[in-house]
């Protein structure tokens, strides 16, 4: 029989704050478990530091280009194929609980699943709704984190045995605004958070766009963030300091019940036989800045947003403690997990199995860059512009074109367009942007040219100035496909 695949997958939950990547700030004992029994990817990445962009295409393997979800407002079209039918198709069973976050409704809800319970939007973290596959709303009391385990649990034991299955579980956790369980309620009170290395930067080393965002922890973290008024006798060190720790102690809280709950997902499968027969995989769908260049949130390619945490455990391939620093992306998931279960990939999918890599194996042809895009141009709260470029192992070129070209979700403002430049081995915490130093002409050249090779390679258009063709939405094409009553895109 093939692989059981267990996906679990919080939300914002940054590399940098799971003890097997080295966190200085907290300890994941039980994510740790499935490094310890398997492999921890060093290096991945996402394509768009945002939730729903991330979840379509670790859905549908690939880019947001293609699958259409390219900002927060752009919904996900449930015509298209995502890798669970596939996996239906050939007999798994298929679930999907906890957080969907690409829209609702019969053209958007959850399809190639035998079984989904979700919650809206973003959800609740205490007494949540979840919506049914019969569009009921149920509200569920108690803890968010801790129900969507429940649901994970309880499919388990209806499943059919004798046949193999794919469960997504989505944690709503550590999503802001940070509200953690009484278990946790407690925990660090005691103690301070050490603050990042790059907590003070005054981005005078980055592009104007860093300077223009709207999410730094000493500004614009609200009240219902922090959950207490500032002291009014503080300076504005003493503020943005008060600040962070009231934001990362509950951040952190949040985290830690996650970790029980994948605790409890391993647990399991040791009590009922399945550890040696099961894939597992802990992800979270984008990085998060946890007071690095003093924000909190993402959206941004810089390493904190653009990072994300990728472990995974499966007895019979993948050796025990072992990592991979290879370049991976999570338009690479899809193709990953059928790869496992012996079934082709669909021809509109975009990125490559990673399985060779997690065998140990040295794949002399692996990619040699990642691309990222992010679409969401001046948002209304964040203010982050629209930008995107491509990170190698040594460096990382970034394009802000600023212009939203009209999506969903956008600014109508422009800006004037700035590039970056960063040497990821001399100034690994990216303070100063090495564009305009001639000493980096020869890299420039050659990272000009990667970017308009990935560009053309995963079919996105470069942006061009107003007047000229702007549309930039890549080579979608149509998305259907016939099947079971529904259609499936294959080619969009």
């Amino acid at each position: 029989m093939p692989p059981n695949i267990l996906f679990i997958m919080a939300d914002d939950h940054a590399a940098h704050a799971v003890s097997a990547y080295g966190s200085k700030i907290n300890s994941t004992p039980h994510i740790d478990r499935i490094a310890a029994g398997g492999m921890l990817l060093e290096n991945c990445f996402c394509t768009n530091s945002l939730c729903a962009p991330s979840r379509a295409t670790i859905l549908t393997g690939t880019y947001n280009h293609v699958n259409r979800v390219q900002t927060l407002a752009t919904e996900f079209d449930n015509r298209q194929l995502v890798y669970p039918q596939l996996l239906r198709e050939v007999g798994y069973q298929t679930a999907l609980v906890g957080k969907w976050h690409l829209g609702h409704g019969p053209s958007h809800d959850p399809r190639g699943f035998d079984y989904w319970e979700v919650v809206p939007g973003q959800g609740r973290y205490r007494d949540p709704v979840f919506i049914g596959m019969d569009g009921t709303e149920t509200v569920r009391p108690g803890y968010c984190t801790n129900i969507i385990s429940d649901l994970a649990v309880d499919w388990l034991d209806r499943r059919d045995p004798e046949r193999p299955f794919c469960l997504l579980v989505h944690h709503k956790a550590p999503h802001r605004n940070w509200e953690p369980d009484d278990k946790h309620r407690d925990m660090y009170v005691d103690d301070d958070i050490p603050v990042p290395h790059t907590f003070t930067d005054d981005h005078s080393g980055h592009a104007a766009a860093a300077r223009a965002a709207r999410m730094r922890v000493d500004r614009d973290l609200t009240t219902n963030d922090v959950k207490a008024l500032l002291p009014p006798h503080l300076d504005a060190d003493e503020a943005a300091l008060w600040n962070y720790q009231r934001y990362i102690k509950d951040y952190l809280r949040c985290v830690a019940s996650v970790d029980d709950n994948v605790g409890r997902l391993l647990d399991y499968l040791d009590e009922h036989g399945l550890t040696d027969d099961t894939i597992v995989v802990y992800t979270s769908d984008q990085g998060f800045f946890l007071g690095d260049h003093g924000w909190y949130d993402k959206r941004f390619m810089y390493e904190e947003s653009l990072r994300m945490p990728f472990l995974i455990r499966y007895p019979a391939e993948i050796a025990p403690g072992s990592s991979c620093a290879a370049l991976a992306m999570n338009v690479d998931f899809a193709q990953t997990f059928l790869d496992f279960a012996g079934v082709p990939a669909d021809e509109r999918m975009q990125g490559r199995s990673l399985r060779p890599l997690l065998n140990g194996q040295d794949v002399e042809d692996w990619r040699q860059s990642v691309y990222y895009r992010y679409w969401e141009h001046d948002d209304s709260e964040h203010h982050v512009w629209a930008h995107y470029g491509v990170r190698t192992h040594d460096h990382k070129l970034v394009f802000y074109y600023a212009d939203g070209m009209g999506l969903p979700g956008t600014s109508s403002s422009r800006e004037a367009p700035e590039w970056e430049l960063f040497d990821l081995k001399a100034d690994p915490w990216e303070l100063r942007s090495v564009y305009d130093d001639p000493a980096y002409a020869e890299v420039r050249a050659t990272l000009l040219e990667e970017l308009a090779r990935v560009q053309q390679e995963c079919g996105d258009r470069p942006w061009t100035p107003p007047g000229q063709d702007t549309t930039a939405q890549g080579q979608a094409g149509p998305i259907r496909r016939d099947g079971d009553g529904m259609d499936q895109g294959r080619d969009g």
